[in-house]
């Protein structure tokens, strides 16, 4: 731990020595991009991330029922990627992957009570800070009260969580259903004007605009995280954007016997969340209202976009709109997100910059978030630790035709499961691997073919002819993640026991763990 210390506040210094040695890093010169234009500044870099929103509730990605036009204007000037995926279906887990660019099992990122292993570790923030950037953040990116990880947030304070790191597991053998988990999800699902979700959107939004209204060209390029809770829970929309919807809605394709057939941990997920048995008049009504809670958020993309146009800094900023995770919507007799399933795991990604990228482009293979922070930082041209997940999309994004690695890691190690998963996408396979719960329980595993099977109904891991692709992606997964997932699950149960030692929302902060004896670290001054 001391040896890993010392690194990183290595580190730090070389970025900080960085950030001095570049100044603002505006006029640097850049290669010329493919259209030959000569690119005289790093670009500002604007990211929009929404919350659980599912992929195919937009209308670039191919929902003619969807009404989502600013999205659909952002794709038809960007770069659109069909096989996208969170590191983790959950929110916090997966915007610390974000943040940090390692998978969630590398920082300790297991759950939403849980945070980065300090303060100070070298974040997507610190780095395009050192790299002459300012890196702010306006909106929820559901951090811990007391730290920012390197953004200067602007908008107001709009994370305030208290992070414990405590968690449990449900017995393997538990069938309890959680009724009331449900009823106080489900009340939630009406019409009405405001919410929790819509006061909140609307100060980003506020925040981000103002801000763009305010920067000049000449001052130094931003790295700016906008950071939405639409369309996730509650799914509360004013009646103008459900009417859209209303009986147009398909109910989700569920065949029977699917249910029982699928891993004891999503057994657990229905009984913990209580969705065993949903009323199917709340099942319509919900996937009515998401589709126009997801038109809702739309329209505040859109205002977003016009005032980027209006400042006149479009043409130097790179827009890159993705979601922490997606939302199972009723599909597989599932809510939330919380899984492997593509309506969970796989994510919106749109990245533009016209300067560079011609706009209506579509990518196919596999990727996740920690590519698009490496993304950023060479769009920045950052430095970066030598021990980041991930590759940069640049390449890619600048020939179709270039060699990418085709392949995307997820983690579940969160709530309402017996044990932890990993999932590893590439070319047209899913597999996913749940960690043994007990001496009498697991492990299960899962394998589909995408391209022959999209709705994942036939899971071919008891097939024989299959034994030699689950071993090679079962090593694939290890390479990838580091570690075996169930060396992982062991260290979260851990972690879980012991937590962060903190006995309530005063006590200070620390760059560790809290708790007693802790230091001058937990004076330092929120960033």
């Amino acid at each position: 731990m001391a040896c890993k210390d010392m690194a990183r506040r290595e580190f730090l210094r070389t970025l900080a020595a960085t950030a001095v040695a570049s100044g603002a890093g505006s006029g640097v010169s850049l290669a010329a991009a493919p259209s030959g234009k000569a690119l005289k500044r790093r670009p500002n870099v604007l990211v929009i991330m929404s919350d659980e929103h599912n992929a195919s509730v937009t209308g670039c990605y191919r929902n003619r029922l969807a009404r989502t036009p600013n999205l659909d204007r952002l794709a038809e000037r960007g770069v659109t990627f069909d096989g996208a995926y969170t590191n983790s279906p959950l929110c916090v887990p997966s915007r610390s992957a974000f943040t940090a660019c390692k998978y969630i099992s590398r920082v300790g990122a297991w759950s939403n009570n849980c945070w980065l292993p300090s303060d100070d570790v070298p974040s997507i923030a610190r780095v395009m800070n050192a790299a002459g950037y300012e890196s702010l953040l306006c909106g929820k990116q559901h951090y811990d009260r007391t730290r920012r990880y390197g953004f200067t947030e602007i908008g107001g304070n709009m994370n305030a969580s208290f992070k414990t790191g405590t968690g449990r597991r449900r017995r393997a053998e538990d069938t309890s259903v959680n009724t009331k988990a449900r009823d106080g999800r489900f009340k939630d699902f009406h019409v009405g004007d405001d919410s929790s979700i819509l006061s909140h959107d609307r100060r980003v939004t506020a925040g981000v605009t103002d801000f763009l209204g305010k920067r000049k060209r000449s001052d130094k390029p931003f790295f700016l995280f906008a950071g939405y809770l639409a369309p996730h829970f509650p799914l509360i929309v004013p009646e103008s954007f459900w009417r859209g919807y209303q009986d147009k809605v398909a109910m989700p394709e569920l065949p029977a016997g699917h249910a029982e057939s699928q891993p004891l941990n999503y057994q657990h997920l229905r009984r913990g969340f209580g969705v065993v048995e949903t009323d199917p008049r709340l099942v319509k009504l919900g996937r009515e209202l998401y589709y126009g809670l997801t038109q809702w958020f739309d329209e505040q993309v859109g205002k977003v976009l016009d005032a980027l146009a209006k400042s006149g800094l479009a043409e130097d900023t790179v827009v890159i709109y993705t979601t922490d995770h997606g939302e199972n919507m009723g599909e597989h007799h599932l809510w939330w997100k919380n899984c492997m399933y593509e309506q969970a795991a796989r994510v919106p990604l749109i990245v533009s910059w016209p300067e560079r990228w011609t706009g209506g482009q579509r990518r196919s293979g596999a990727c996740s978030m920690v590519d698009v922070v490496r993304t950023i930082a060479e769009i920045g041209g950052a430095d970066v630790p030598d021990d980041w997940n991930g590759a940069s999309l640049c390449g890619w994004l600048d020939d179709p035709k270039a060699k990418w690695r085709d392949v995307a890691a997820s983690e579940y190690y969160g709530h309402n499961i017996a044990s932890g998963f990993a999932m590893l996408r590439t070319g047209p396979y899913k597999y996913v691997y749940h960690t043994r719960m007990d001496a009498d329980h697991g492990p299960q595993r899962e394998l589909y073919d995408l391209s022959k099977d999209p709705g994942e109904f036939k899971n071919m891991s008891g097939e024989a002819g299959q034994a030699s692709r689950i071993e090679q992606m079962h090593k694939a997964l290890v390479r990838e993640l580091g570690r075996e997932p169930d060396e992982s699950e062991q260290i979260c149960r851990h972690d879980y026991a012991k937590g962060y030692g903190r006995s309530g929302p005063g006590e200070r902060r620390s760059g560790g763990r809290t708790g007693k004896g802790m230091g001058r670290q937990g004076r330092r001054a929120v960033r």
